[in-house]
């Protein structure tokens, strides 16, 4: 297997340092992680596109893994977390790329792939769906993602998560993902509050005085051709808000789904991902 800390950089966004894993050569390829991810999520994925012709570039993103972890809730609302991304492209003199997302990634991806076309050449989504698509309005997907709120309460939920040994968030895993990763991760000062702000920074409105939050450009359509891929037993995300998501792309749509796969599909199976990946990033 590739060791990903022996071909990561440090590369500096926004006057950060970021590590960021950038090997091959061809077509550049971004992949953006979630929670509770680091760039050793694509670990599967990276030496796939490599072998295909792809240059790949996989960043710790803010809050996560080794990169900066700001405590301010103000650092991960998106107009931050989308010039880290278009930061980091520009720090490497990549004008246009094809861009994979998971979870909070995939999220992130949907937003940039919609607000900068210019940027984008093909996107692919994991397990997230365009925010607006029906799916996520269904009692079903409420309750999957119960946590969301949980997550959006500053010093109860780190509290609750850290207790008995980290009870509340190993139940939460299920068994799936990098567990015992993520658990290293986030003991280190400050991680869990950094990882926890990707919601907090997305749910919650400015506080009573407070300046609005800057606005991205508005939400259009994305209009290059994009895969959402799912896994079967995923228990956050729910398959319609994914499967229903091609209203919202203004160009070919494909949608595939993965038996035998969690939440972390590239995890779970990684063959059969890289082979979607390698087949829709070539076209």
């Amino acid at each position: 297997m590739m060791d990903l800390s022996r071909i990561s950089r440090n590369v500096e966004v926004g006057g950060e340092i970021f590590p960021v894993v950038d090997i091959g050569e061809g077509p550049a390829v971004l992949m953006l992680h979630g929670f509770p991810d680091s760039r050793f999520l694509w670990r599967n994925q990276v030496p796939a596109l490599v072998d295909a012709g792809f240059r790949v570039i996989a960043p710790d993103l803010r809050g996560f893994g080794d990169a900066p972890r700001p405590l301010d809730i103000h650092s991960y609302r998106r107009p931050a977390l989308v010039a880290d991304t278009l930061g980091l492209l520009d720090a490497l003199g990549i004008d246009r790329v094809r861009l994979v997302g998971h979870d909070w990634g995939a999220s992130l991806s949907w937003r940039i792939a919609g607000s900068y076309p210019d940027r984008i050449e093909r996107l692919v989504v994991c397990s997230v769906g365009a925010h607006m698509a029906p799916g996520w309005e269904t009692d079903e997907q409420k309750k999957a993602s119960w946590y969301f709120e949980f997550f959006c309460q500053p010093g109860e939920a780190e509290a609750a998560i850290v207790a008995d040994d980290w009870k509340v968030f190993r139940d939460w895993c299920r068994g799936q993902g990098d567990q015992a990763r993520y658990l290293h991760d986030l003991a280190r000062p400050g991680a869990l509050t950094a990882g926890l702000n990707w919601y907090r920074g997305a749910f919650m409105p400015p506080e009573p005085g407070e300046a609005p939050w800057p606005p991205l450009p508005g939400w259009a359509k994305v209009r290059c051709p994009t895969l959402g891929v799912w896994g079967e037993n995923d228990p956050f995300l729910l398959e319609p808000q994914i499967a229903g998501s091609a209203p919202f792309v203004d160009a070919p749509w494909r949608y595939e789904r993965i038996g035998e796969a969690g939440h972390w599909l590239m995890l779970d199976q990684p063959d059969r991902l890289n082979r979607l990946l390698v087949e829709f990033l070539h076209d």
